[in-house]
């Protein structure tokens, strides 16, 4: 029988990863009870929901085994033996689901990236469709596990995971920087977001105490193997590729196509709206700014972390026109891209241009207007003149060291004026 297995929330801050016991899981599988069909995949879901550990990933896969409650056995397995169960904050679940059934989980899965989802509304899908379960105190983990079955995926892309040997654990990982900035020169755009050029930073292997070396992002299969034969790193145990919702926007709620009331933390969106006033930094270099839109006023920050987008929100203007994407925390949407639709004309007073030598004028004292030295032209007031905006109208985007899982970067984006920091 074909069975897809949905999984989440096995891993803590103090260590393990869902992928990992996953991969864990499918090794068993094959080597006792049958095959897995196909590459895994790595959900990933709203990445606003505060209990999250990380990246707020689940993970499916489909395999074909004779006997459900054989596999079941051997997944509860995994999971006691593996999962960091004896953290607070950890609390996995693990669903059997029918081939056929895992088409009526699209819904819920649309809604666990976008919206807030409760345990209870899981537990109810779990008993109308009689679905086999397995659930680890709270089992807050079976929202992720019955997500990462539904979901439906337009648009994908792959990640390459190596692990390291368990004795490795927690230790600093050993790798040649300098490999991966020469893979991704001669594999740009076919890999994405491994590094960060502008800031000169490896961004694909985490920093935490994880099983995970490193996790290579891309568009194919072939692409993924020429970047791990040119990456010079330590040895790594195994390795999985995962078909992934990475780089597709997947979270964010257009709100020119979809009909809401109103803007609410813990959510993403795309919102259009006129700048309002002058952005302003304030302490730890955070950048803010206001957007009018038909949701009233929002504050909008580019913090810190994002680097030289903030460079970018420092020469908005009033009246500039611009749609935004980002995350909704504290009543503020947190910028992962934004696209400048219309420039504002900005004008400035200077003083006035000699009609003769063509030079700027000078004050001939308080109230006595303006003059010219050499010619002895004279002006009683300030011209106004346009303002030249150091900016253009388009897409811009934070660097990869800032950018989010499912946050899609301007490369992945069809169109022209992709201001791409590289």
């Amino acid at each position: 029988m074909r069975v897809w297995v949905g999984i989440d929330d096995t891993d803590s801050s103090r260590g393990m990863c869902t992928t990992y016991l996953a991969t864990l899981i499918m090794e068993r599988v094959e080597s006792e009870l049958g095959r897995v069909e196909g590459f895994p995949r790595l959900i990933r879901l709203n990445p606003t929901i505060p209990y999250k550990t990380r990246g707020n990933g689940a993970v499916s896969f489909l395999v074909d085994v004779e006997d459900r409650e054989d596999l079941m056995e051997v997944v509860n397995e995994v999971v006691l033996e593996h999962a960091m169960i004896e953290d607070e904050n950890t609390d996995p679940g693990v669903v059997f689901v029918d081939d056929d059934l895992a088409l009526k989980l699209k819904s819920f899965a649309d809604r666990a990236m976008k919206d807030v989802v409760m345990l209870d509304e899981a537990l109810f899908l779990i008993g109308k469709y009689f679905i086999p379960h397995l659930k680890y105190k709270k089992g807050r983990g079976l929202i992720g596990a019955l997500a990462a079955v539904g979901a439906e995926l337009n648009d994908h892309t792959l990640e390459l995971i190596a692990y390291r040997y368990p004795e490795k654990f927690g230790t600093e990982r050993e790798y040649d920087e300098e490999s991966f900035f020469d893979m991704d020169f001669e594999l740009y755009p076919l890999t994405f977001d491994n590094v960060d050029w502008c800031n000169e930073k490896v961004v694909c292997i985490p920093n935490t105490p994880c099983p995970v070396l490193y996790g290579l992002r891309g568009e194919s299969v072939e692409a993924l193997y020429d970047a791990l034969d040119m990456i010079r790193t330590e040895p790594y145990d195994r390795k999985m590729i995962f078909i992934t919702n990475h780089a597709t926007d997947m979270h964010i709620i257009d709100t020119d196509r979809i009909s809401i009331t109103g803007l609410e933390n813990y959510r993403s969106y795309k919102v259009t709206g006129r700048v309002t006033g002058e952005p302003y930094d304030i302490e730890g270099g955070h950048v803010f700014f206001e957007i009018d839109t038909r949701f009233g006023e929002i504050k909008c920050a580019a913090f810190e972390p994002t680097k030289q987008f903030r460079n970018i929100i420092r020469q908005l203007r009033p009246g500039d026109e611009v749609e935004v994407y980002g995350s909704m925390k504290k009543d503020t949407i947190n910028l992962e891209k934004i696209r400048i639709v219309k420039l504002a004309k900005v004008y400035v007073e200077r003083n006035p241009i000699c009609a003769i030598c063509g030079k700027r004028m000078e004050s001939a004292g308080k109230g006595q207007g303006f003059r010219c030295r050499k010619c002895k032209t004279r002006a009683s007031r300030k011209v106004k003149e346009l303002l030249s905006r150091e900016i253009e109208t388009g897409f811009y985007e934070v660097p990869p060291s800032a950018r989010r899982h499912l946050s899609r970067p301007l490369i992945r984006m069809d169109g022209d004026k992709r201001h791409i920091f590289r």
